[in-house]
């Protein structure tokens, strides 16, 4: 039984590690702070009987992990393309519109 369970963790290890390594695992850890999520937590105590292990005790959690706003803001700015006319101040809105505005009389002329 305790082979089987080594197999599993591994086979975990090896999952995780491919999709940590991945800009998708990234993205999609990321998703999962900015939403919230459930998270399973078991922990295990042994103690060497006999010259081999033994499980004493285990005790199995579930943690409630709130809403990060950090994490929301970056994937806004990742879809908006860092929130685009709407971030820039009023001075930065004037210059432009008299850059446009010159754009738009330099072509009319033509």
């Amino acid at each position: 039984m305790e082979d089987n369970s080594k197999n599993e963790q591994a086979k975990y290890a090896k999952k995780t590690a491919k999709k940590k390594n991945s800009a998708e695992g990234v993205g999609d850890a990321l998703m999962k702070v900015a939403l919230g999520c459930s998270v399973a937590e078991v922990t295990e105590e042994y103690a060497e009987v006999d010259g081999k292990l033994k499980l004493l005790k285990r005790k199995k959690t579930k943690k409630d992990i709130p809403p990060d706003l950090k994490a929301v803001q970056l994937i806004l700015e990742k879809q908006g393309g860092g929130g685009g006319i709407s971030a820039l101040s009023d001075e930065e809105l004037e210059k432009e519109k008299q850059r446009l505005l010159k754009l738009l009389n330099g072509n009319a002329e033509q």
